[in-house]
Parts: structure tokens; sequence; C-alpha cells
């Protein structure tokens, strides 16, 4: 026995839809044969392999459903390939024989590189009887390559220049998962009808190819309707939301993808459960645009569906696709194109299927052709505009509203909310006539909150904050709703953003305070309109308003009982007010429900621009429910011409397409609302045709057959008691879950727990050997104060001593500078004494000058001073004793000099002033006297006397 080969990385989940899977089985290996086809070497092999495999490797196989697939062994442990091969390479299957201990064995041969080698490879099952339904698959893939080559040689035998042409067109149906994804529906192995679940969200992709002849290029397509039954006629098939229509990544399919939400009434038989031995019928038709061809060409496919409970459970099933060969025949037209071009252009002989041809099927309306009419309206610009890109719908939350507003009119609502704030009871007069004309943008916070009266309500305030910390069973509903809306508007377009946060919190809110009716769809459209003028916690105050008080939430309840007598007031007043428009709409089959259906729930504000959704939001908080008639009558009355003229499929594109888009200036919307307004409808008829439906209801209700009534009650009650067994069963598997998570999370905090509790005896330990050094660090510490105070001590005698010394030196100086102050005043008065005396003296006060200051003598005057020797031998005697007295005050000043340089150096301004002293005017003047004394000639000898 040979190894495994080597491993690959798994292939994409594309290849996995087109092949039929099988779980619990057991990959023995592979190994070398020389007869690939030999029953007998199959069998020993497998004997042999059975009994020397060690390790089985659980694995699941897909059998392809189409020629060109692979047979795959998928490893279920790691999900990693283990070996993959084309089916054409697959060549003989083999089974365990009955009875020995390899009845649940089988086996296949696939050529292995040349054609001279062949590999066996062996499979276990643990069901015995699955081995053959494994086998049938094998045998099933095999007449489907045979049948795949037999189509493509007839297909190549068309001439490329023949005027047919053939399409493969495949229908594909995904449900909703509830976790946000959309997952393939499952077909039955053998009867191939598609199993479907009740009341889940669906969508259908319906793949285009061209298989033969010049291709035709695809435009796009206006339109995928869905009906129930087969043979249906054109008034009976409904229009579904697109959602994306263009070519495949390799271009070689036209996709178009469609939503379906089939809890809606028209499709009631699509939504109910499938009795046993009953076949139900679905019809789907697209409508696609063809560039080469003049008119429209529907594609129509009619299949077998089943009807399953919404908790049922499949296992063996077949993801072939659904798939139809479409003739089409063509001839050149006669006339040019309508766009003037020279290119050729064709009209439809005959689209025929290729199960009609076969015999297999039974003939029906494989397409439908459209020609447009004419309108004899004059278009504006942007009329025109509209009709350039009318196949094209217009997004939620488009277009820019004007926040300019006359200056007269901010003064009338200026003063009307002046008069409402003071009377918040009763609305102010004048409110209707401003209302009508529409709030101004800056102003509508605070009047919609005004007119909800919800201005003030702190107790919803406060409810909300606390159900936004709630969970809701339908957040997976309200996060897919979130991304599809008001997608043009900046606030809301960003995933995850602020917009759509608050969005959700909203919606959520709602769902957990209205236990009754929760989240419906249409409800994330008003709430992002209150969103656009006010915080949260106020726009979701005037969100329960309109849903309670304003009676928004009776449409959502009993089956939208109320919706439907809604529709049956809407279309009592067509009748009355454009009765040529009611008639038309009669012969067309078309119905209130088909167009008006999200007027009433959404209040507009699904696919109408902002402009015109504010206005009616207006008028909503002011009169109530009923201007949603006053606004509907108005959008029919300004469009009767242009829907006289349309046939069903039009009309409705009509509704859907064209009529938004024809308020995008808000100019439109402001006449349109002006014509609103002007409508009475008055509030006895609408009772009165409330009373005409539950009357007919009632007559209805008689009429019917109580079994048929019990049946259907019967339903509602077991797809309630199933709905609520599911909700159980998510509970249940939610509370096994939590428990499982909560034993995870205790065994972690457990093992968390002995690693703390680890941490905690180390810290423990470090903690009495911190404790022992502080203790050794205290006793330092002590040790070091008990110095620290002695050597303290020591220094604050030794600064008192020295305080002692500075004070005692402090006194001796303050005593030299008296005594030195009493000397200087001393030698002073002495000086002027002498002073005095010389001046009083006739011969001596010439020496002096009238200010004091000496003087010297002329030379006429020496002779004169001759004979003064006696008065000069005085003065030089008192000159020499003053000038010894002199010389001891300096010694003096020396002496205190010393001795204050002894004491601190801080003593220098008493230095200064003894300096200063030195320099004093007495100074001076004994300088002075010095010198005129030095400067004198000495005076002559006394004369003699004579005898």
């Amino acid at each position: 026995m040979e190894e495994l080969p080597a491993l690959r990385g798994a292939s994409p989940t594309a290849e996995e839809e087109e092949s039929v899977l099988f779980n619990k089985l057991t990959y023995l290996g592979c190994t070398k044969v020389t007869s690939p086809r030999n029953e007998g070497e199959a069998l020993r092999a497998m004997a042999e392999l059975r009994t020397s495999y060690q390790i089985p490797i659980h694995i699941t196989l897909y059998v392809p459903n189409v020629a060109d697939g692979c047979v795959r062994i998928i490893d279920q442990a790691t999900n990693v390939e283990i070996a993959a091969f084309p089916i054409y390479t697959v060549l003989f299957c083999v089974r365990g024989i009955d009875g020995t201990s390899e009845s649940n064995y089988f086996a296949f041969t696939e050529s292995y590189g040349s054609t001279d080698e062949f590999q066996l490879h062996v499979f276990c099952c643990e069901i015995k009887e699955a081995v053959s339904r494994i086998l049938y698959s094998f045998s099933t893939a095999f007449r489907r390559t045979s049948k795949q080559t037999a189509e493509l040689k007839y297909m190549s035998d068309i001439s490329p220049e023949s005027d047919s042409y053939n399409f493969t067109v495949s229908l594909e149906v995904k449900e909703d998962d509830g976790k946000g994804n959309f997952s393939a529906v499952p077909k039955d192995r053998e009867k191939l009808y598609f199993k479907l679940r009740q009341g889940i969200e669906k969508k259908l992709i319906i793949n285009v190819q061209q298989t033969s002849n010049n291709e035709l290029a695809i435009e796009r397509c206006f339109g995928m309707l869905l009906s129930q039954g087969t043979n249906v006629r054109n008034s009976d098939m409904h229009l579904l939301d697109m959602e994306s229509m263009g070519k495949s990544s390799d271009g070689k399919f036209y996709v178009i993808t469609g939503t379906w939400n089939p809890n809606g009434p028209a499709f009631q038989a699509l939504n109910e459960e499938t009795p046993k031995d009953v076949r139900v019928y679905m019809t789907v038709a697209v409508d696609l645009v063809i560039t080469e061809v003049v008119e429209p060409v529907r594609f129509q496919l009619e299949t077998v569906v089943r009807v399953y409970s919404a908790n049922e459970r499949f296992w063996y099933f077949s993801r072939k696709t659904f798939t139809e060969v479409f003739h089409l025949k063509l001839k050149q037209s006669e006339s040019r194109s309508h766009t003037g071009s020279a290119d050729t252009m064709y009209e439809v002989v005959s689209l025929q299927k290729q199960s009609e041809r076969d015999g297999t099927a039974p003939p029906a309306t494989g397409f439908m052709l459209y020609l447009g009419r004419q309108t004899s309206v004059t278009l504006s610009p942007q009329d025109d505009e509209e009709e350039k890109d009318s196949d094209s719908e217009l997004s939620s939350g488009t277009g820019d509203v004007s926040k300019d507003c006359p200056e007269k009119i901010l003064e009338s609502w200026g003063d009307l909310l002046q008069r409402w704030h003071s009377n918040l009871t009763t609305r102010p007069k004048g409110l209707p006539v401003l209302v009508r004309r529409g709030v101004p943008e800056a102003l509508r916070a605070e009047v919609w909150q005004l007119l909800s009266g919800c201005h003030d309500n702190q107790a919803m305030l406060e409810k909300y904050r606390i159900l936004i910390t709630k969970d809701s069973v339908q957040e997976n509903v309200i996060t897919r709703d979130i991304n599809r809306t008001f997608p043009a508007h900046d606030y809301f377009k960003d995933t995850d953003g602020d917009g759509q946060d608050s969005l959700f919190k909203i919606c959520k809110a709602y769902s957990v305070h209205d236990e009754d009716i929760g989240y419906c769809q249409g409800q994330s459209f008003l709430a992002a309109v209150l969103l656009l003028h006010m915080p949260e916690e106020q726009a979701f105050c005037v969100l329960v308003k309109i849903m309670y008080d304003y009676g928004l939430r009776e449409l959502y309840k009993n089956n939208f009982e109320d919706l439907h007598c809604k529709f049956y007031q809407l279309e009592r007043l067509l009748q009355e007010q454009l009765p040529e428009l009611y008639n038309h709409f009669v012969d067309l089959n078309l119905e209130a429900h088909m167009y008006a259906s999200q007027w009433f729930l959404t209040l507009f504000t699904a696919k109408f621009p902002l402009c015109m959704v504010f206005h009616i939001i207006d008028l909503l908080l002011f009169e109530g429910l009923s201007v949603i008639f006053n606004v509907a009558l108005a959008l029919l009355k300004t469009s009767k011409e242009d829907l006289l003229q349309a046939d069903f499929e039009g009309a409705l594109k009509f509704f859907r397409v064209q009529l938004p888009k024809r308020y995008r200036a808000e100019e439109n919307a402001r006449r349109l609302m002006e014509q609103a307004c002007n409508i009475k409808v008055p509030t006895k008829k609408l009772k009165k045709y409330e009373k005409e439906y539950q009357t007919m209801r009632e007559q209805q209700a008689q009429q019917e057959d109580p079994i048929d009534r019990y049946k259907r009650e019967n339903r509602r009650l077991q797809e309630a008691s199933l709905r609520l067994e599911q909700e159980n069963d998510d509970l249940a598997h939610e509370l096994v879950t939590s428990k499982i998570a909560l034993r995870n999370d205790l065994d972690q905090i457990e093992d968390k727990a002995d690693v703390l509790n680890k941490e905690l005896l180390q810290t423990k330990q470090k903690l009495v050997e911190t404790e022992d050094e502080k203790r050794r660090q205290e006793e330092e510490s002590a040790q070091i104060k008990e110095v620290f105070r002695r050597e303290l001590e020591k220094a604050e005698s030794e600064v008192k001593k020295t305080s002692a010394i500075i004070s005692e030196y402090k006194q001796i100086c303050s005593q030299l500078s008296t005594r030195l102050e009493k000397q200087q005043a001393a030698s002073k008065e002495e000086l002027e004494l002498v002073k005095g005396k010389v001046l009083s003296c006739e011969r001596c006060c010439k020496l002096f000058r009238k200010d004091g200051e000496l003087q010297v003598p002329e030379p006429g005057q020496a002779c004169t001073l001759q004979h003064v020797d006696e008065e000069k031998e005085l003065l030089k005697k008192q000159l020499r004793e003053m000038e010894l007295e002199l010389a001891q005050t300096k010694l003096q000043l020396v002496e205190a000099k010393c001795k204050i340089q002894e004491l601190e150096h801080h003593r220098g301004a008493l230095l200064n002033e003894i300096q200063a002293t030195k320099n004093s005017w007495f100074s001076k003047t004994l300088n002075s006297i010095k010198t005129a004394t030095s400067t004198q000639p000495p005076p002559p000898p006394p004369p003699k006397e004579s005898t």
C-alpha cells in the first residue's frame, strides 16, 4: 500500500455547492491496481487495506453533480483536502460483499499519472445503508458526464450564422441562516424540488448564460417577478425588490439577485407547510433588456417546491442547480432602431424551453414583450433627467434639505413658540397654517417634540438608558436592516459609524420596549428621520409616541388586519375621487397593497426624498395618520396620466422608480404637499369605510368553511408552537453554551487563583523579610538621631558662646563710637574757640578770610608781622599742643580699629564711619593750618629793648 498524497489546501466553496457531500466516512487509504475494472482484485485490495490500516481518517466525500466537477476527499478534523481528481478519471466502483466484514466498505479506481497506472481508494461507511446512496451518486455523475458531452455536441452543430440563440438560465434560492448570511436552499436528491422553510426571508438568484451564436449584450434587468403555480397570468406575478444585477466576475453569466419576503399575503401558498402527496409550483421570471433586440425578453422558470416548518433539518440532499435551456429565435427588424444607430436590430419570433421541445413539460409562456407607450405630457428638464436614469431606483436618504428660511416666517415661529412654552397644555393659534407650510429645518427638533407631547419626558429618557443595556432576540434582523437604511446619507452610510450605531440602539430598545410588536421592517427608516434632527434619547421618545399615541403599531397587529383596512379605505377614496384611475387599476388587477404598503408602514420615509419626507412628518405629528391618505391621493392625482397609460408591470415600476424621483426638487415636493393639504378626507367617511371593511370581513368569515377556518387557525397555532419550540431550543442551546463557557471561565479562574495564591505566599515571605530589614533600619536610624542630637546640643552651646562674644564686641564698639563722637565734639569746640580768639585779634584776624579759610599774607605786611613775635610764639605753642593732642587721638583711633577688626567682619559699616570721621571737616581744617604754618616764613627775632 502506498502513502497518501501530499496535503493541499481546500478548494473554494463554490465547488462544494455543485457536489453531493457525505459524512461519517473513514478513509483507509489507496493502493495501486493493475486491472482497474476487475472486481475480484478490488475486493482483495479492500480486504488487505482493512486489516493493515492503523490510524483511521474521518473524512467528508464530495461527489460532483456536473461533468467538469471533481471528487474531493476532505479531512474532517483539519478541513484540509487529502485528494481531488476529475470525475471523468473515475473508472470503476465496487462495494464489499454483503454478509462479510467488508459489507459497509466501498472503493473506486481512478487513472493515476499515465493510462497504465491506476489507484484504488477504499472507504468505510458507518451507516451501511448509505453505501448504496454513495454509489448511486457516482452512477448519476457518470450519466451526467455523458449527457453533457452530447449536449455540447448538439450545440456545436448549430451554425453561428443561424437566427437561433440558446440561453442557459439557472435558478438558486437562498435562505437567511439567522447569522446575517444567506445559505443555499437544499433540493431533493431524486425529484430535485426546492426544500423551503416557512417564514424565512429568501433571495432568488438567476444566472443567464448564452451558449451559442454571436453574443448578445444584456444591458440590464428591470424586473424579477414571482408567483405561485404554473402558466400564471401576467397580472398574477408579483414584483420583487432587486438587490443587484450585472455580469459575474468571470464574465460568463449575467447574475440577477432579488429579495423575497414570503410572509406577504400574495405568497401564502409558498409559505404554508406542504402536505404529503401535494405538489406546489413556483414561477420565477426576469425581464431582460438586450441591446440588439427591440423589446425586452422574459425568461420564465417553473419549478416544484416543498415547504417545511422553520426548524426542519435536512440530512441527505442535492445541491444541483435548477437549470433550463431556452431557444430564442430572432429576425432582423425592418426598421432602424429608435436611437437612429446603424446597428442591426432584431425582433423576437419565438422563445421556447428545451423541456417543451422534448415534450417533458406543458407549453408555457416563455417570454413577454413590452412596447413602451409615448405620453403626451410635456416633460420639464428635471423630468427628462428622470427618464434617462429611470431604471435605477432612488436610494433612501437622498436629497438635500435647505436650511434657509425667510426672516418673517422665523419671527412668526419665534412668537408662536414663546406662547406655546408659556402654555404647553394647548396648541397656540396660528399653528395649523405654519405647519402646513412646513416647519423650518432649524426648528424641527423642538417643534416635533412639542407636537408629539414628549418635550420633557424624563421617565422615558431614563427608561431608554435602561433598555439599550438589554439584549433583543431581533438583533440580527435589526443589523441587517440598518445597513439598508438611508445608504445615500452621509450620517448612515458608514458601517459601524455613529449614525448606524445610534440607529441600532433605538431599534433594539424599541424591540425590547414593545414586546407584542417588537421590531418590524420599516421602523428603521422612521427612526433614522428622527435621528437626523435630535439626539437618540429624544428620537426614541418621539418614535414611541408615534407608534403608540398615533396608532402606527396597530398596523402591525393581528396579521396586519388594520393595514388591510387602510388599503380598503384608500381604494374607496380612490374610487370616489379618481374613478377613472380606480377602474384602470381594477382592469390591471392592481391592488392598493401592491404599491401603498411602504407608504403606510414607513410613512413614505423609505423611498421618497428627504425634503418631502420631513414635510410629511410635520403634518403627521400635527394631524395624525390620516395625512397618509392626503399624500397618497395627491401622488395619485399628479401621476394619473402616466398611470392610465401603464400596464401592470409599468405601473409597479412607476411607483417604485419614477414617482419618488419626481420630488427630488424641493419646489416639486412643496407643490405636492400644498395639494395634499387641500384634499379633503373627512373622518366620517373613513369611519364609514372602516365599518364597510369590517362588515365585509365578517361576511367572508361566515361564508368560509369552518373546517378551513379551523385549519388556518390550527396552522397559525402550529407556527406559533414551532416558533416557541425553536426559541426554546435556542434558549436551551444558549443555556448549555453558557454553562460550558462558565465552566471554562471557572477553570481559568481557579488556575488563576492558584497562581495568585503562590504569588501571595511569596509576597508574605518578602513582607517578613522587609519588616526585619525595617527594624534594622529603625535601630540604625535611632542611633544616628542620638549622635545628631548630641552634636546639635554641642553646636547650640557654641552658638550661645559666640553670641555672647559678639554682643560684648558690639558693646565695646558702641562705647568706642560714643567716646569718638565726644572727642570730635570737644575738638570742634576747641577749634571754634581758637578760631574765635584769632579773629578777635586785630593782627591775627587778617590771616583768615571772612569764610574762615586761611589766607596767605601779602609781602607788604611782612614788616608788620615781625613785630608780633610774642603772639607767634604763643600760637606755635598752642599749635604744638593741638598736634600732640591730635596724634594721641589718632593713636586711640588706630587701637579701636584693630579691636573692631578682631570682632566681626560684618562691622565694616562702623569702620567706614570711622574712616569718614578721619576725613571730616576738623581734619581738613587742621591740615590747612599745618600747610599754612609750613609755608609761613619764620618770624623775626623779637627786638631788643633799649636800655
